[in-house]
């Protein structure tokens, strides 16, 4: 048997930072396309009207879920078992950045061009979670226990630094100017569709450093799995006793991130329709809790390091519960501004320490593999808050009392955190493979 190969430096700060910058580059998509102004444009301008464009753009982010749920824990076995981890984050950056740039090219108005632009969008869109899985998995190859923590915060920061950075030039230099720039004209929405080459190119120069820097994975040999990625997979499965830290984590994470995924869904629209804050006014909302988030997450990266992901995590689900009870009874936009920024100071944090926790949790020749899961956690039942907030609303006529189904979340994914034991996780993770 051939001899280990010897264990690659930590904390090394060109690594560190190249690897922090793809969350500078990535963060672009989920910003400008995802949330803020290519989803709002496809609804207004692609679709045949605004009810038809929602519609389909949700079916749009639903089938993206499932295809990432799949794939992601297959595709990350396949990594770890080629020590091809770096090989195939550039394969899908390179699929994201040639999808969304495409998206500039869809004319409205021509034939089928809404269902070629949805398509694009679900390619772009599953190419970004699925980037995402083999970048987490780096984080336990490059980062100490020591400092998981806060190099975790560090990419977190930067990736709502970076999205705010690219929508604020998407608004400034494209979306709002009378002449926009480069002459581009405004017929047909030319130049909001070009916020889309904006973001293909912010992704890919930002990206450049990852590559640049950041040594390739080990290739797992001789894992007894059989040949293929996929018995690694389920010889993984049938380990699960064995990490069972890590998946009472999971099971945690899958609850409490549907109450995130619902808070990032329907913020504006509760801003909009409880309090009758106007476009701009939502617009300036979401800036400033891409600051907050971004403050929070790089803050609270050294308290992780201090007191552990799962101690921080719990931290963040109980003012998170909070802030959802002040936006559920706040009687107008002053106090729903405090419970937007507390909201904004602790989700950063909570996304930033469910990575470094997991990064904790994962055994080293199952990284990819390992956050491939985690990739699954976080969307299997993305759309269960979703389902539940519009039943409550439906159900009592109030926002209000849809919002507050929210704090369901926070709690039952707090009280499954509970029982996850982070030194006995850490513990397996850390034993040789069997």
């Amino acid at each position: 048997m051939p001899p280990a190969p010897p264990a690659r430096p930590k904390d090394v700060p060109a690594v560190i930072w190249s690897w922090a910058f793809y969350d500078w580059a990535n963060s672009a998509f989920t910003t400008l396309v995802v949330t803020f102004i290519y989803s709002t444009y496809f609804t207004q301008a692609m679709a045949p009207d605004e009810v038809t464009g929602t519609a389909w753009w949700s079916r749009g982010i639903g089938l993206s879920a499932v295809i990432i749920a799949v794939a992601s824990p297959l595709l990350g076995a396949a990594a770890d078992r080629r020590g091809a981890r770096k090989k195939f984050l550039a394969a899908t950056t390179i699929v994201c950045v040639m999808a969304t740039s495409f998206l500039t090219f869809v004319r409205p108005g021509s034939p089928h061009a809404a269902l070629l632009a949805l398509a694009l969008f679900v390619v772009a869109n599953v190419a970004y979670e699925l980037g995402c899985v083999f970048y987490n998995a780096f984080l336990p190859v490059i980062a100490s226990q020591e400092r998981i923590g806060r190099i975790s915060g560090y990419g977190w920061g930067l990736g709502y630094v970076g999205g705010l950075g690219c929508m604020v030039l998407a608004l400034v230099g494209f979306v709002h100017p009378e002449t926009p720039w480069f002459g581009l004209s405004k017929e047909a929405g030319l130049n909001v569709r070009a916020t889309n080459f904006l973001t293909a190119a912010w992704f890919l120069v930002f990206s450049i450093p990852i590559f640049y820097f950041l040594p390739e994975a080990q290739k797992v040999v001789n894992s007894g799995a059989g040949g293929s990625a996929l018995a690694e997979l389920l010889a993984t499965l049938r380990a699960v006793r064995r990490y069972r830290e890590t998946a009472r984590f999971l099971l945690a994470r899958l609850i409490y991130n549907d109450g995130l995924v619902t808070v990032f869904a329907f913020g504006g629209i509760y801003a909009a329709g409880t309090f009758g804050m106007s476009l701009s006014e939502v617009i300036v909302f979401g800036i400033v809790l891409n600051v907050a988030s971004g403050i929070g997450a790089f803050a609270f990266g050294f308290v992780d390091d201090r007191l552990g992901g799962k101690k921080t995590i719990m931290v963040t689900l109980v003012a998170l519960a909070l802030a959802t009870v002040v936006a559920t009874l706040a009687p107008g936009k002053a106090w729903f501004w405090v419970a937007g920024i507390l909201i904004g100071i602790f989700v950063g944090p909570n996304q930033s320490a469910s990575r470094s926790l997991m990064g904790r949790f994962v055994p080293e020749k199952h990284q990819a593999e390992f956050f491939g899961f985690f990739a699954f956690s976080g969307k299997i039942t993305s759309f269960f808050g979703p389902i539940v907030l519009g039943q409550m609303t439906s159900m009592f006529g109030s926002q209000r009392a849809g919002v507050a189904s929210v704090l369901l979340f926070f709690i039952v994914g707090g009280l499954l955190l509970v029982s996850v034991d982070e030194r006995r996780g850490i513990a397996a993770a850390a034993e040789p493979s069997a």
